[in-house]
């Protein structure tokens, strides 16, 4: 058992289903300090259900949640703000605020904590920009950037309270094979240079390769895989190894066959 010292986010026996439909299942998983834990799998296997759950935006049916051994899946929103605070998040597709300035977004989460002086926001702002290469756009409106500095900026403002724990939703969908690329860079530097915990979710199995320290699958609610990224391809499951080279099963390629077009028809 990992000394509890070492352990940042904790699930216990975690429990939740929606429409009796079990999406974690008696979930048991710790996430260690200073590391970057991927979690892969299929759409809808729990993957972004368990990142609600460690910022408790959802609660389990059953179970506990656990940050720095805090029971926290059970707390009041109120008795939360501290924890959260320890906490950044990149959203999936980056969540700007569209009326706001790069800057004004990045003052935001840093006001809502109670830090005002011009002088501190706008230091805090020029830093966390120049860690992500995007210093000089704090002026700019978010429809003058590129998804990929879109992107940047997002997790400019996720770590402008200085988080122990860093939660990526789908960092790199959306993006091209360079910009993802450099996605990647900025992950593997934020946790180089800032000693983060970082938890990823994605379905990008060059990205998981390239910034994990630890891979966790789930599928149908449950971990199936637990490894480094250099053993991926050693783990002795079907399903497993068909997810990470990509593979659909023969029953898949059937159904798909099954509706095929008719001769002579097009899609217009």
């Amino acid at each position: 058992m990992t000394d509890p010292s070492n352990v940042l986010i904790r699930f216990e026996k975690v429990t939740k289903a929606f429409n009796g439909q079990a999406v974690l299942k008696n979930l048991d998983l710790d996430i260690r300090r200073g590391q970057t834990t991927v979690i892969i799998g299929p759409s809808g296997c729990g993957k972004t259900v368990l990142l609600k759950h460690i910022t408790v935006l959802l609660r389990p049916d059953s179970g506990r949640v656990y940050f720095d051994q805090t029971p926290i899946s059970g707390l009041q929103e109120r008795q939360l703000v501290p924890f959260r605070r320890r906490m950044g998040v990149l959203f999936q597709g980056g969540a700007l605020f569209d009326s706001m300035t790069v800057a004004q977004n990045i003052y935001f989460p840093l006001q809502e904590h109670g830090i005002r002086d011009p002088r501190e926001l706008g230091e805090r702002c020029q830093r966390v920009l120049r860690l992500v290469g995007m210093d000089g756009a704090q002026q700019k409106m978010p429809e003058e950037l590129s998804g990929g500095q879109k992107k940047r900026v997002a997790l400019a403002r996720a770590i402008a309270l200085n988080p122990e724990l860093l939660l990526y939703d789908e960092p790199t969908t959306g993006l091209d094979p360079v910009r993802a690329d450099l996605i990647d860079e900025l992950i593997r530097r934020l946790h180089r240079e800032l000693k983060i915990t970082s938890v990823v979710v994605t379905h990008d199995m060059g990205s998981t390769r390239k910034v994990a320290d630890r891979v966790i699958m789930l599928h149908q609610g449950v971990i199936v895989a637990d490894t480094p990224p250099d053993g991926l391809d050693r783990v002795d499951d079907d399903f497993v190894r068909r997810f990470i080279h990509g593979r659909a099963t023969d029953e898949e390629l059937a159904e798909l066959a099954g509706g095929s077009l008719s001769a002579g028809r097009r899609i217009t």
